[in-house]
This record gives structure tokens, C-alpha cells and sequence, in this order.
């Protein structure tokens, strides 16, 4: 497992980098519920969102994985956080993801989330599942069909949940 560098991110001075690693996986849409087709600046937009604590995840200084932390839901649903992670693929295998997860559940814990909830997981997307459920999220729902995936037609999403 490689030493992963966890830091804040800015989107002036990780933009690109974060860019990087966006596109190619908002380009695939077979993950994120975003549109193929979003402009860079527009996946900035999301990914550096008004809520979102961004987090870069180095490796001899080069960018491998970003992830943002936001409250899930506002009132009554403040106290459920919620991630979104992305990895570059030279990252496979290196431990980057897993650093990632367990650093948001730090800083979840840290800023008095009782529990971090993934609302919508599509399931083909098996290599998170596992990372997630060793970790100990279990899968508390699931919307049939709620994921056209460009390769498998429709498929399900996963709605996890683990307590902090």
C-alpha cells in the first residue's frame, strides 16, 4: 500500500488535478448520477460545491483521489453526512480509496456526524461496495432500476448507511 497524502483541496489550486480525475468518470456515467456531458466547469461546480469539504489524496505528490464530505440532508437529517469519492485509475490497488474512506470517518466523527450515509451506489459498482462493507456499511435499501448504466441497461442502486 502506497503513503497517501490526505490534504484540503481549493479549486484554484487543485482544479485541474481534481479535473483530471472527474472527467474520465463522469465521462464513463456508469457511477455518478451526473451527465456525461457536464462541461468542466460545471463538474467544479458540483465537486467544489457551496457545502462540500474537499479532500486531495496524494501520492509522491501526484493527485489519485479526491472525495468531498457534506451534511446528507439539512433540519432534521444534519446529524447523516454524506461522500462522493473518485479515484484516478492508476490508483487501483494502492490503497488510495481505502485512505480516503477511512479519513472521511475521521472527519465525520470529528465534526459530530453520527452516521455517514452513500444515498445512491449504483451496483455494478462492485469495487466500492467491497471497500464499503468491509468497513462496515450494510445496505439499507435499494431502488430497483433506478441507474440506466450505458453498458447493462437498468440497474439497481444501493443506499448505504454505517453509524459513526
Amino acid at each position: 500500500m502506497a503513503d497517501v497524502t490526505l490534504r484540503a483541496a481549493s479549486r484554484r489550486g487543485d482544479g485541474a488535478a481534481i479535473w483530471q480525475m472527474l472527467e474520465p468518470v463522469f465521462r464513463a456515467g456508469d457511477t455518478y448520477t451526473v451527465d456525461p456531458e457536464i462541461s468542466r466547469t460545471e463538474a467544479l461546480e458540483y465537486w467544489f460545491g457551496a457545502s462540500h469539504g474537499v479532500v486531495i489524496a496524494e501520492v509522491g505528490g501526484a493527485a489519485l483521489g479526491t472525495y468531498f464530505l457534506k451534511r446528507n440532508q439539512a433540519g432534521g437529517g444534519a446529524h447523516v453526512c454524506n461522500c462522493g469519492y473518485v479515484t484516478a485509475p492508476e490508483a487501483r490497488g494502492r490503497g488510495v480509496a481505502r485512505a480516503m474512506l477511512g479519513h472521511s470517518l475521521e472527519r465525520a466523527r470529528a465534526a459530530g456526524f453520527a452516521a455517514m450515509q452513500f444515498n445512491f451506489v449504483v451496483e455494478t459498482n462492485t469495487r466500492a461496495i467491497d471497500i464499503w462493507r468491509r468497513a462496515g456499511f450494510r445496505e439499507v435499501g435499494r431502488l430497483p432500476g433506478a441507474f440506466r448504466h450505458p453498458g447493462r441497461g437498468t440497474v439497481d442502486a444501493l443506499i448505504l448507511w454505517r453509524d459513526l
